[in-house]
């Protein structure tokens, strides 16, 4: 199957997934530099299958959930093309997520077997210990076939939401919506066959399975998957790849930029672009990096719902705007206000979207799917944002974390960006405090590089200077690392909590 850059994927995985073994043949989908052996598309395929045969053997039933508990790696890789091309319902659970999410996740899906190995097996036994799926032996499944029909429109993703203002909602993905998500995502940046990704991101979150799998797929590439982000190991694993592209966050550009280790110069060329998602990037840490490193890093924007990407910076030599996550890439994004009437330009709405990409639903949740809509059809972001004439958006915040001090909204970005100016700041978060004069007053957490002479009252200063004291920080918090979810996010809400005791110098 021929990538198209203006016609979504159509079809189902299968399908696909037997295009590419037909078409590459013994070329590599998977390397792995920690050492595993490599998988070509043919030994996908065949892998794939007889897992998928497997599963039927057992008695799972078509569009049913399958869980993957697994970091990345070969068995990893195995079992979501196995639950995939049987028509399964991939159901990704996050093992950082703690045992009461894990727990929640693998009863409401209704799962009744799970891939899980290493590490996830002691997580699976305290989430469930009472009535845990059957833990299937990846290696020994078979069966006689036949598989299941697969249309398009069926379930094959099922991946939960942090939660952070409640239960985890569980999103649903059909055929063609996670095809369609590997699909922005290689149009935006003109993946083809010669293009291998490097994934340092965990595949149970959006931005590593759709982004990085589901991209490679879709443009017949290949992938190198690393058990986990080093910074420490990342250019040796570039080098050793011979990786031409990577997508990772904003945490894991300012770890890297702090770290002593820099590229070969044949890294440096062979490297096209470098890619941050899934949080705003600070547009100190991207033109530092750039200078540094000589890597353009390209901006994106995505959300679970969305099957990661909804928006892009274009690819050089086309114009990129720092500060923007870009331009639609195969689906439709606007600004609209209360009403959900659209906004014009450079006016400060909530972004919303609507595409092949998008989600089926909330599984179990009609509300919450409702709720999630505008009554036009468009996906509800939750996001603040504006977009200037040439289509590219600013986002200046989440409707959920703004800080609301004394009447007054303030985005915790622009805070983030005025701790990121300092070279020194590797991680920052602005956050709300509850306070009886103001309603909420605005605090701030870092994590600076070791050595560092710099101090709260100077990061403070910087904020005077940048936003005046209204928006600045009435104290900031010094901590060795700042708490971040699964993609790298750093996770405001925990920073309360977190802080109540930590030093800080208060304004």
């Amino acid at each position: 199957m021929r990538l198209s850059h203006d016609t979504p994927p159509q079809g189902t995985l299968r399908e696909w997934i037997d295009a590419r073994a037909s078409e590459r043949g013994a070329e590599p989908a998977f390397v792995f530099p920690e050492g595993e052996a490599p998988l070509s598309w043919v030994e996908l395929r065949d892998h794939a299958a007889r897992i998928a045969r497997g599963l039927v053997a057992r008695g799972i039933g078509h569009g049913q959930s399958v869980a993957i508990m697994m970091p990345n790696g070969r068995d990893a890789a195995l079992a979501l093309y196995g639950v995939l091309y049987g028509g399964f319902r991939a159901t990704m659970i996050n093992l950082v997520a703690g045992a009461d999410a894990v727990g929640y996740a693998l009863g409401h899906s209704g799962a009744q077997v799970v891939f899980a190995g290493g590490d996830a097996l002691e997580l699976l036994s305290r989430a469930c210990p009472d009535d845990a799926p059957a833990v299937l032996d990846l290696a020994a499944l078979d069966g006689p076939g036949p598989l299941y029909p697969v249309a398009p429109g069926d379930h094959a993703l099922l991946m939960y939401t942090s939660g952070t203002t409640g239960r985890p909602k569980g999103v649903v993905h059909s055929q063609t919506s996670l095809l369609a998500g590997g699909w922005t995502t290689a149009v935006a940046h003109g993946l083809g066959p010669g293009d291998r990704g490097l994934c340092v991101l965990p595949i149970y979150h959006i931005n590593g399975l759709c982004v990085s799998v589901m991209g490679a797929l879709v443009s017949g590439g290949s992938l190198a998957m690393c058990p986990r982000f080093s910074a420490s190991r990342f250019w040796d694993q570039v080098a050793a790849t011979q990786a031409t592209w990577f997508s990772v966050v904003p945490t894991v550009i300012s770890h890297l930029l702090h770290a002593p280790a820099n590229p070969d110069a044949a890294s440096r060329a062979r490297l096209r672009f470098g890619r941050s998602a899934s949080a705003p990037l600070a547009p100190d840490v991207q033109r530092a990096f750039e200078t540094r490193f000589e890597v353009p890093i390209i901006e994106t924007m995505g959300l679970t719902e969305t099957a990661a990407q909804i928006l892009s910076n274009p690819m050089p030599p086309a114009p990129r705007k720092i500060g923007s996550p870009g331009i639609a890439f195969g689906n439709e994004v606007a600004v609209v206000g209360p009403d959900f009437a659209p906004l014009a330009a450079d006016t400060e709405g909530e972004l919303v979207v609507r595409g092949p990409n998008v989600m089926l639903e909330y599984l179990r949740n009609p509300q919450a799917t409702a709720d999630g809509f505008t009554p036009d059809g468009w996906l509800r972001t939750g996001d603040l944002g504006r977009m200037d004439a040439e289509g590219y958006v600013f986002v200046t915040g989440r409707l959920k974390e703004l800080i609301i001090k004394g009447g007054e909204n303030i985005a915790p970005r622009e805070i983030d960006e005025a701790l990121y100016s300092h070279a020194d700041v590797i991680e920052a978060a602005a956050f709300a405090r509850p306070c009886k004069t103001y309603g909420e007053t605005v605090e701030a957490a870092v994590r600076v590089r070791s050595g560092s002479a710099l101090t709260p009252e100077a990061l403070i200063a910087i904020c005077h200077e940048r936003l005046g004291p209204f928006k600045s920080p009435d104290a900031v918090y010094f901590l060795a690392d700042l708490p971040k979810g699964p993609s790298g996010k750093i996770q405001r809400r925990k920073l309360v909590e977190l802080t109540g005791h930590a030093p800080s110098v208060s304004a």
